[in-house]
Formats: C-alpha cells, sequence, structure tokens
C-alpha cells in the first residue's frame, strides 16, 4: 500500500490478492457490493439518484467510497472489484484462483494502458495546473489538444459499423483492434457510442430511476445522460484509458436563458486522459438532440463535444467540482448563469463571438442591436417570438448586424439561425429580449425578408457595385432610382412591398420600372404613398429553367403625406431588358391631352402608339424613337413595334391607361 498526499486530497493506492481458500471470508465481507452493479450504493455517500434519469455525486463523509464498481465473475474465474470517486481515490481487489496471475499485475505490463507511478500503480490523478486551459477562449481551437479530423475518417466509419456480438468486453475488443493510441481508442468509443445509443426520454422523465447497466445499454441502446457517462467511462477503462464521469448542471434541452441553477445536478459527461493531460467529452450531446415542440430524440452527430475547448464546454456544463472546469481561472456558478450561452452549432458553422455577451438584454429607446463576428461568409435569419418580423438583419463579410425593434413593450424571445455550408439554418444563439419601450414609428413591412441591402451574398448572385450599399433608401418625394452591375446571363426582378395602401400583388411590380443601361440594370421606384417598402430583389440564370431566387431587398422610407405616385406603365414580354423609357413613365396618361413619347428600343425596324388612332414613332439622331399621341376618346394607349420590316406583325410592348374625363 502507498499512500500519497497533495494539497487536494489524500490518495491512496492498493492491491489486496486473496487466494481462493479465503474466497467465502472475502465474499462475505463484500456481500453489498456484488449487488447489481448498475445501481447506487446504499450509503451515506456517493452516486445518489435524483430523478429524471439523473444521478448526483455527494460528498464523502470521512474517507468513505463511493461509485462502486463490481463485476461478477465465475467461481474459478479472477474476481476483480474496483472502486473509486471523484475525488482520486481508489481501491482495487482482486479474488482468484492460487496461482494464478493478478489481472491487475497482467494490465501492468502492457505498454500504454491505464496511467501509472513509477511502481507501476494505478489511479485517476486529480487534474491540476497543467490540465488548466486560459479563459477566455482564445480563439485557437474549438479542440483541448492539436487535432486533425481527416485522420480519424478511415477509424470513424469503422467504428460507426461494429456490431455488439456478445458482451462488452468484446465489443470494446473489436472497437478498438483498428486503433494505434489511447487518442484512438476514446475516438472509437466516442463514435460508437454517438452512432448506437439513443437517449431515452421517458427514462430520462422519470424520478427516482435506477442508474442503467451497461448490459442492459447494449441490449436496448438507450439509456440517459448518467447512462452515457457510465458506459462511455466503462469502455474506456476496459480498453486501459483512465476515464472519469463527472456530473454537474448544464444548458441543455428546456434551458431558457438567465435561468438560475441549484438542487440536484441534472446532467453528466466525462473526463478522459489522454497524452498527459484531462480533457471533456459529452457521448450524450454528441449523438443527437431532442426536438423541443415533439420531444422526440433524433440521431444527429455532433463533432464540437469531443475533446472541446474547456473555455467553450463550460458555455453549457458547469461540474460539481470545479477542478474539473479544467480552466484558469474557474467560473462560479452565477458566472455560469449570467454568461451568454453560444450553441454548438454557433462554433460548429465558424462563429468567434457575438455582441451583447449576455443572454438578457434591454432595448434602447425601443431598439436592441445584435453583431456576430464570424471565420468567413456566412448566412443568417432570425425569428422573433416565431415570425421573421420587426427586424433588419444585415451581412457583413465576416458576420452580421441585426436591429431589432419589439413591436409592443414586455419580454420577447429572439433567435438567431446561421446557415454555414449546410442547407440547413441552425440556431446559434437564443436572447431574452426587455422592452420597456415600443416605438410605433418604426413599424416595419411584413414582407421584408432577410438579409436587407447589398452584401458579399448579393455579389456572389451576380449584383456588384449596388448604388446604394446600405440597407436602408431615405426619399422625400416618393421616387428614388437603385442601379448595380450584373453579370452577363443573369435576369433581374424586383417587387415592392407594403402593408398599407391598394397595393395587390398584380400592381407589385408597376410601381418599379427597369431599365437596363450599358451594363448596369437600374430600378426607378415610385411610391403609391408614404411609409415604408421593402424592395425585393430577384435573379436568375437566362439559360437555366426554375424560378427566380430571392436575393436582398432595401428599406424605402417616405414621410411625405402628398406623396401619391401612380404605376408606371404595364410592359409586356418583347420589352428587352435594354431598352429605355424617357417619357411617359407615369402608367395612367391624362385625358384629351397630346402625350409626348420617347425611348430607345433596340432590333426594331418601326414602332408606334395606338390609342383611339394610330400614332408613328420617328427614329432620331440620337437613337430615341419619338413622337406623340392624342388620348381623346381611349381608355387605353400601347407601343407596338414592328420586328421584322418584311412582316405586318406588331407586338405590344407596353400598355397605358387613360384618366377617365
Amino acid at each position: 500500500m502507498e499512500l500519497k498526499k497533495d494539497s487536494n486530497a489524500v490518495s491512496i493506492d492498493m492491491l489486496l490478492i486473496v487466494h481462493s481458500e479465503k474466497r467465502h471470508a472475502a465474499q462475505g465481507a463484500h456481500s453489498d457490493r456484488q449487488a447489481d452493479p448498475g445501481a447506487p450504493p446504499q450509503r451515506r455517500g456517493g452516486l445518489q439518484g435524483v430523478g429524471n434519469g439523473i444521478w448526483r455525486w455527494q460528498k464523502l463523509e470521512r474517507n468513505d467510497l463511493h461509485g462502486n464498481l463490481v463485476e461478477k465473475q465465475h467461481a474459478q474465474q479472477t474476481q476483480v472489484i474496483t472502486s473509486y470517486d471523484n475525488q482520486g481515490t481508489q481501491l482495487t481487489v482482486e479474488v482468484h484462483p492460487q496461482d494464478a496471475m493478478p489481472q491487475l499485475l497482467k494490465k501492468f505490463s502492457l505498454a500504454k494502458r491505464l496511467q501509472g507511478d513509477k511502481n507501476g500503480n494505478t489511479r485517476a490523478r486529480q487534474p491540476g495546473g497543467k490540465d488548466a486551459h486560459a479563459y477566455p477562449w482564445d480563439r485557437s481551437s474549438l479542440k483541448s489538444m492539436p487535432l486533425d479530423l481527416r485522420q480519424f475518417e478511415k477509424l470513424d466509419t469503422y467504428a460507426s459499423q461494429v456490431t455488439v456480438k456478445s458482451g462488452l468486453d468484446a465489443l470494446v475488443s473489436d472497437l478498438v483492434q483498428e486503433a494505434h493510441s489511447d487518442l484512438e481508442r476514446v475516438r472509437a468509443i466516442w463514435i460508437w457510442i454517438c452512432h448506437h445509443i439513443e437517449y431515452d426520454i421517458e427514462a430520462a422523465q422519470e424520478k427516482d430511476r435506477q442508474a442503467f447497466k451497461p448490459t442492459t445499454i447494449l441490449q436496448t441502446q438507450k439509456t440517459n445522460c448518467d447512462g452515457y457517462a457510465g458506459l462511455f467511462e466503462r469502455m474506456c477503462r476496459i480498453a486501459g484509458v483512465q476515464c472519469m464521469t463527472v456530473p454537474g448542471y448544464s444548458k441543455g434541452f428546456g434551458y431558457q436563458p438567465g435561468q438560475s441553477f441549484s438542487g440536484e445536478f441534472d446532467h453528466a459527461w466525462n473526463a478522459v486522459f489522454l497524452e498527459g493531460r484531462w480533457h471533456l467529452v459529452d457521448s450524450t450531446w454528441g449523438s443527437g438532440l431532442v426536438d423541443s415542440t415533439t420531444s422526440k430524440f433524433t440521431f444527429l452527430y455532433n463533432e464540437f463535444y469531443f475533446l472541446t475547448h474547456p473555455a467553450l464546454f463550460i458555455e453549457d456544463h458547469f461540474p460539481d467540482n470545479k477542478n474539473w472546469q479544467l480552466l484558469k481561472p474557474p467560473q462560479s456558478l452565477r458566472q455560469f448563469e449570467n454568461n451568454m450561452y453560444h450553441k454548438s452549432e454557433f462554433y460548429n458553422k465558424g462563429m468567434l463571438s457575438a455582441h451583447p455577451q449576455t443572454s438578457i438584454i434591454k432595448t434602447v429607446n425601443g431598439k436592441v442591436t445584435v453583431t456576430i463576428e464570424s471565420c468567413a461568409p456566412t448566412l443568417f435569419m432570425f425569428m422573433l417570438n416565431g415570425k421573421q418580423e420587426h427586424g433588419l438583419l444585415s451581412l457583413r463579410k465576416n458576420g452580421m448586424k441585426l436591429d431589432v425593434y419589439p413591436p409592443t413593450v414586455g419580454t420577447h424571445k429572439l433567435q438567431i439561425f446561421a446557415k454555414g455550408n449546410s442547407e440547413i439554418y441552425s440556431s446559434v444563439l437564443e436572447y431574452t429580449l426587455k422592452c420597456h419601450y415600443a416605438d410605433i414609428d418604426v413599424r416595419l413591412p411584413a414582407e421584408l425578408h432577410q438579409p436587407v441591402g447589398p452584401s458579399w451574398f448579393s455579389e456572389q448572385m451576380g449584383i456588384t457595385k449596388p448604388s446604394h450599399p446600405e440597407p436602408v433608401i431615405y426619399t422625400s418625394d416618393g421616387r428614388c432610382s437603385v442601379s448595380f452591375s450584373v453579370e452577363e446571363g443573369i435576369s433581374v426582378l424586383a417587387s415592392l412591398h407594403g402593408d398599407d395602401g391598394p397595393i395587390t400583388e398584380e400592381t407589385q411590380r408597376r410601381y418599379i420600372f427597369q431599365l437596363q443601361r450599358e451594363k448596369r440594370t437600374e430600378l426607378k421606384v415610385q411610391l403609391p404613398h408614404a411609409g415604408k417598402f421593402a424592395l425585393k430583389i430577384f435573379v436568375k440564370k437566362r439559360q437555366e429553367p426554375g424560378n427566380y431566387v430571392f436575393v436582398f431587398n432595401y428599406l424605402l422610407c417616405c414621410t411625405n403625406s402628398k406623396v401619391n405616385w401612380p404605376v408606371f406603365p404595364e410592359s409586356f414580354g418583347n420589352w428587352g431588358q435594354d431598352n429605355e423609357l424617357l417619357e411617359p413613365l407615369s402608367g395612367v396618361l391624362p385625358a384629351n391631352h397630346n402625350v409626348p413619347f420617347k425611348l430607345k428600343l433596340h432590333g426594331v425596324a418601326k414602332a408606334l402608339v395606338k390609342g383611339q388612332d394610330t400614332w408613328p414613332l420617328t427614329l432620331n439622331r440620337e437613337g430615341y424613337w419619338e413622337g406623340s399621341c392624342n388620348t381623346a376618346g381611349c381608355q387605353e394607349v400601347y407601343v407596338m413595334v414592328l420586328e421584322n420590316a418584311n412582316h405586318n406583325f406588331y407586338s405590344y410592348i407596353l400598355k397605358y391607361k387613360v384618366n377617365a374625363q
């Protein structure tokens, strides 16, 4: 027996070998340990059931042990009884036939097995200064050790396909066949658990449930978080890698921003000893997620929780023992409660930081601003109280900016989503907004979609060099002109949307007149009345089938109550994008008036205006077709063109309405 003492605890390493003729006495002395290996010990300290499928580590009184683990063996086989606790104390007793080699001595002879001291004694070392990582996160890596995940590709594929043939020992033996280091052994175990063990929601919701036995988990392939952690620890120990179960609080399923934590612990995870340091893993959260609406579990592998950097792990995991934070300095429970919770997808999708850094924020003059910094250009969206309304989200090269205007006084839920490299938007942040003043003058159109304003994404979609780089355009007379360059082969479509007034789906595009000037597209906009409008921009490759794709929109603002612009003339399919209309721009012409016309038309032989009569247009030296018509007796006026001089068929390109007399 060896006694060692340090600043944290007293740890005892002992190997007791009892010959078989003494076995009955040994069994009698330890009969209480021969019970169900998954059941909690009936003693004053140790692993205590606290409900919801969670087990809480209680402080030991005096030098008591907890977390007992007993392996039943055949009468003639070696029996190993191991007890340990989260303070590093470990007791191992072997009962074996006479003249048989002790199992622990066999293990000591294997290279790179359980970590031991110079005398070959094994024990779980308490985390110390060399295990601690600096807080806050230095942005260097999501992992606590240098990793190239590509090195695991073959191992991951192999481990995910291993099946259970008999018991746990055989499973671990199969898993580590392709592993050549402790890191790879841990990786194989992690991958197998994350791809085969389902979270048992019903068990997690039951109170006073007994702990899951590893054999039961293998049979049902279901367990709760304590079962995940216990199975992971057991498999690692069979593989010869030191591993500990760490209980604590978590910001998991059902967490509400700003909530406080007290009473029983609600989660369990693991610490694993690799390359001379402790590292953190959570196979429960690595395996999938629970849908908050259906309360159903879905397998969805999450790499984030494998060897997570402790400065990131602390955002949603608070251990019962601060040493297991593996941080310098460690965080207090109050800090854990108040700090912003960045979901794992926040980091998986390349986010670096967000502001504000608290989960509960108050509006200032009815407004809240949230910014996110990312490693690379990323698409974002948001929802306020479950709807994509009441906010302006503009994309930046490395992040985004979001201005939110809650419509009412009170508490509001703000969710922010990011797309990353996948086709799915994932929730990355969640805030609770406290609004004490709602600015009713900042009501935004319901059709204002995200993002607002041009960005790297619009450039990627073929729209560059915008005349208005900012997302909001103010106009005093209700008119504006927006232009941008468009890549060759790209068609542009625009529509205007507001919450008030007579704008219908039919007329959404009639308040916009699209012109092509050399290599730039110009959108002339006339607002039907004062207010706020969404000018939505869509694109499509001309040679490809399918619909136009939304790219971005501008927010147009006008406070002039006298604004009352009519629609532009209606254009038909033969109106080419290279054509240009100078006058008349109004789609409604006065009755009984001579109205001048001036257009630039490409590839036509003749042009005319048709009303009650027909008036030809002539081509001037500047390349414009000019002329006039009288609107007397007309309800509608058309501009028509003859594209081929050898034919007599004219095509309609523009249509005007005439005011009633």
